[in-house]
């Protein structure tokens, strides 16, 4: 018990750092300054720096098939399950600290010397699962292909990310996305009315923070929602 504890924590420290300064800024000597254990510790748990990056990206990864089965399962149309989940991964990858880590190592990934998960892969897979849902129970609009618009709705969401990273931390995601789906929705749904569906959806997924409230806090460790899978 006492070393999975120890494993966790270091993990967590090293997530922290990886977030703040990326793979080639940190060193073992900087885990072991932030976690207080040993560098002989941190070996002994992680052989070495790639390691512990892909116990990182594994655990990004590992976070959301429980989540995913979760919307998936629920008791609601097919696009609003989408919508739903698209906003609690958002939330994840804005407030766990893990979940920010394993995405920006991978994008480092050439920098690592140890292959790690393709990412986006499964993703595409349970957006064409949902989308086909969708199609089936009449939800989306007859010219839509659900395989080819699940590589494209992908694409947007992490692009999205990608910007909104950039810009300001992902503080505004919500509302980012929230957009995104307005002009998606638009072409996806059989008789459009992006507004009530994304209403809907924020009556039972309400966003983590009131739009003036304190931004959440990207530095302490934390965990996503659920378990990431080469999501």
């Amino acid at each position: 018990m006492q070393a999975e504890l120890t494993r966790r924590a270091l993990l967590e420290t090293a997530a922290q750092l990886f977030d703040e300064r990326g793979y080639a800024g940190t060193s073992i000597s900087d885990i072991s300054t932030l976690s207080g254990r040993t560098s002989g510790a941190i070996y002994f748990h992680y052989a070495s720096k790639e390691k512990l990056a892909l116990a990182v990206v594994e655990e990004h990864f590992a976070s959301w098939p429980r989540l995913i089965d979760r919307h998936r399962s629920a008791d609601r149309p097919a696009l609003e399950k989408l919508v739903g989940l698209s906003f609690t991964v958002a939330r994840a990858f804005r407030d766990d600290v893990v979940v920010r880590a394993g995405s920006r190592l991978w994008m480092e990934h050439k920098a690592i010397a140890t292959p790690l998960p393709t990412p986006f892969v499964d993703w595409i897979g349970v957006v064409a699962e949902l989308l086909t849902e969708a199609h089936a129970h009449g939800e989306l609009a007859t010219a839509v292909d659900p395989v080819a618009a699940a590589h494209s709705v992908v694409c947007a969401f992490f692009g999205l990310h990608t910007i909104s990273d950039a810009l300001d931390g992902r503080e505004h995601i919500e509302e980012r996305l929230h957009e995104l789906w307005l002009l998606l929705l638009g072409a996806l749904q059989a008789d459009p009315d992006p507004a009530a569906l994304l209403d809907r959806v924020r009556a039972d997924h309400p966003p983590a923070t009131a739009p003036d409230g304190p931004a959440p806090d990207r530095t302490a460790p934390g965990r996503a929602e659920a378990e990431p899978s080469r999501l």
